[in-house]
C-alpha cells in the first residue's frame, strides 16, 4: 500500500471510529430510554439488563454504520480541502479520484460487512431480545398486561381494563375478567371499578384485589349441550372487595434464555425469507380463492343465468319484475336486499383479515429486499459525503455534523416512507425498499460530478449567466418582430 493511501485511510478511520461509537452509544441510550419503564424497578438482575443492552447494540449497529461513514467522509474530505492538501496533491498531478480510491474500497467493504450484519447478526439479536422481553414479562405477569384489549398471558384468565396507573403500574381501572379456571368456558364474568396486583418476590401466587364490582356465574356442567346451558341455574352478586389468587408457578420454571419465537419476519436470514415467501403467497392466494368461492355460493349467483332464457320468450316482459305479481315482487326485492346486506357484512367482516394477511406477507417481502437496499446505504452515503466535504472545504464537527444529520434524516425518512407504503400495498415491496436509494442516487451523482470537475456546490455565476442569455434571446426576438 502506498504512503498516500495509508495517510488517506488513517485520516478517515480516526473520525469514523469516533463518530460510529458516539452514534452507536446515542442510539443504544435512546432504545434503553424507551424500554426504561419495563426494566427499571422490576426486580430484574443487572445481568439481564446487560444482555438486553448487548442485543440492542447489535440491532442498532447497522443503522449507526452508514451515519458514521457519511459524517466521517464529510469531515475527512472537508479537512483535507480546508488544509489545502487536495490542492497540493493536484499540483503534484494526483487527481481527486486517485486520492479517494482507498476510501471507495473501504466503503464497498463496509457495505459488505453491513449486509452480513443485517443478514445474520441482526435477525439473531432481534430474536433473542424479543424472547428476552417475553421471558421478563413472564417473571412479572402484571407487566405483560396491555390496556384496552383482552390479555391472555395470565393462565386461566382473560383480563381487560382501561388503564394502568400507580407505582409500578399495578393499579387497574375498569376491570373485566373472564374466569376460565374451571374449564367451562367463560361462564364466570367479573367486573370491577378498580383492581390492584399484589405479589411477593418468590411467591407462586399473584393476588388480584378487586373493588366495587359485580360477578356473574353460569352453573353448567362440562358436557351440557349449548341449548341446555340457558336453562341452568346462575348466580350473581355485587361486592365491595373481591380477592383472586392466581397460580403462576408455571412461570417460575421458565428459563430467561428460553427461545420460543423464531419465525418472525425480522428474525430470518435472506435465504430463509426467500424460502418462506412462496409459501406465504400460496396460502394468501388460496385464502382469496376460498373467500371468493364462499361469496359466490352465498349469493346464489348461478340463479342469475336462469333469467336469460326467460327474457327471450315473446310473452315475457323485458323487465323481469314485471312478470310477477306485487307480493312476488316484494318477496324478490326483500330477498335481493337481504343477500346484498349479507354480502356487505361478509366483506366488512373479512376486510380486516384480508388486510392482515396481506400486510404479513408484505412485511416478509419488504424485509427481504430491504436487506440488500439498506446494506448499500454505506456506499451511497459515502458518495454523497465525500464530494460534499471536498466542495464545502470545512472539517471538524460543526457544519459537517449539520449536513450529515440533514442528509441522513432525508434518507431515513424516505426509506421509512417507502416501507410504510409497501406495507399498505400502495407500492410494490421492491419499490418501497429501494425508494430511498432511488431518490438519493441522483444527488450522489451530481455531487460526485461537481467535485470531480472542481465546481462549487451552487454555480451562482453560471446561473445568472444562463438567466442573462435567456432574457437576451427574448429581447432579440421582440426587436426582430
Amino acid at each position: 500500500m502506498k504512503r498516500l493511501d495509508r495517510y488517506i485511510l488513517k485520516s478517515f478511520l480516526i473520525p469514523f471510529l469516533a463518530t460510529f461509537f458516539i452514534i452507536l452509544f446515542v442510539l443504544v441510550m435512546q432504545a434503553l430510554w424507551l424500554a426504561f419503564d419495563d426494566l427499571a424497578g422490576k426486580g430484574i438482575s443487572m445481568f439481564i439488563i446487560l444482555k438486553f443492552l448487548w442485543y440492542t447494540t447489535l440491532i442498532v449497529a447497522p443503522q449507526a454504520l452508514p451515519i458514521g461513514i457519511l459524517l466521517s467522509s464529510i469531515m475527512t474530505l472537508g479537512s483535507l480541502s480546508e488544509n489545502y492538501e487536495f490542492a497540493a496533491a493536484k499540483s503534484a498531478g494526483v487527481s481527486l479520484q486517485r486520492m479517494v480510491r482507498p476510501l471507495v474500497f473501504f466503503a464497498v467493504f463496509m457495505s459488505a460487512i453491513n449486509f452480513v450484519f443485517l443478514d445474520y447478526v441482526y435477525p439473531y439479536a432481534i430474536m433473542k431480545q424479543i424472547n428476552l422481553k417475553i421471558n421478563i414479562r413472564k417473571k412479572q405477569p402484571a407487566l405483560a398486561l396491555v390496556p384496552g384489549s383482552f390479555n391472555t398471558e395470565i393462565p386461566n384468565y382473560q383480563i381487560k381494563f382501561d388503564s394502568k396507573y400507580g407505582k409500578d403500574d399495578k393499579l387497574l381501572k375498569n376491570v373485566l375478567i373472564y374466569d376460565l379456571s374451571a374449564n367451562r368456558g367463560n361462564n364466570k364474568i367479573i367486573s370491577a371499578e378498580n383492581g390492584e396486583f399484589i405479589s411477593e418476590e418468590g411467591s407462586k401466587y399473584l393476588t388480584l384485589k378487586l373493588k366495587n364490582g359485580h360477578f356473574f356465574e353460569h352453573h353448567v356442567k362440562n358436557r351440557t349441550a349449548y341449548k341446555e346451558r340457558f336453562r341452568m341455574k346462575s348466580s350473581n352478586a355485587d361486592f365491595d372487595e373481591y380477592v383472586i389468587n392466581i397460580d403462576i408457578s408455571s412461570f417460575a420454571d421458565d428459563d430467561m434464555g428460553q427461545t420460543k419465537h423464531k419465525n418472525n419476519f425480522n428474525m430470518l436470514s435472506s435465504s430463509q425469507l426467500k424460502d418462506t415467501l412462496p409459501k406465504l403467497k400460496i396460502d394468501y392466494d388460496q385464502y382469496v380463492k376460498d373467500r371468493a368461492r364462499s361469496l359466490y355460493l352465498n349469493t346464489n349467483a348461478k340463479k342469475l343465468y336462469a333469467y336469460q332464457d326467460s327474457v327471450r320468450l315473446k310473452d315475457v316482459e323485458p323487465n323481469i319484475l314485471d312478470n310477477f305479481d306485487l307480493d312476488s315482487k316484494l318477496g324478490i326485492i326483500n330477498d335481493a336486499m337481504s343477500k346484498i346486506d349479507r354480502t356487505i357484512n361478509n366483506f366488512t367482516a373479512n376486510k380486516g383479515q384480508f388486510k392482515h394477511r396481506r400486510k404479513v406477507m408484505n412485511l416478509y417481502d419488504i424485509e427481504f429486499y430491504n436487506r440488500f437496499a439498506f446494506s448499500l446505504s454505506c456506499l451511497l452515503l459515502f458518495f454523497i459525503g465525500a464530494p460534499l466535504g471536498s466542495i464545502i472545504r470545512k472539517g471538524g464537527m460543526g457544519l459537517p455534523m449539520i449536513l450529515a444529520i440533514a442528509i441522513y434524516v432525508t434518507y431515513f425518512f424516505s426509506n421509512t416512507f417507502g416501507r410504510n407504503m409497501a406495507e399498505e400495498s400502495s407500492i410494490s415491496a421492491i419499490g418501497g425498499s429501494w425508494l430511498a436509494v432511488t431518490l438519493m442516487l441522483p444527488l450522489a451523482i451530481i455531487l460526485t460530478t461537481r467535485a470531480t470537475q472542481d465546481k462549487g456546490l451552487f454555480d451562482i455565476s453560471g446561473l445568472f449567466a444562463r438567466i442573462g442569455r435567456f432574457f437576451k434571446k427574448v429581447f432579440l426576438r421582440k426587436e426582430e418582430n
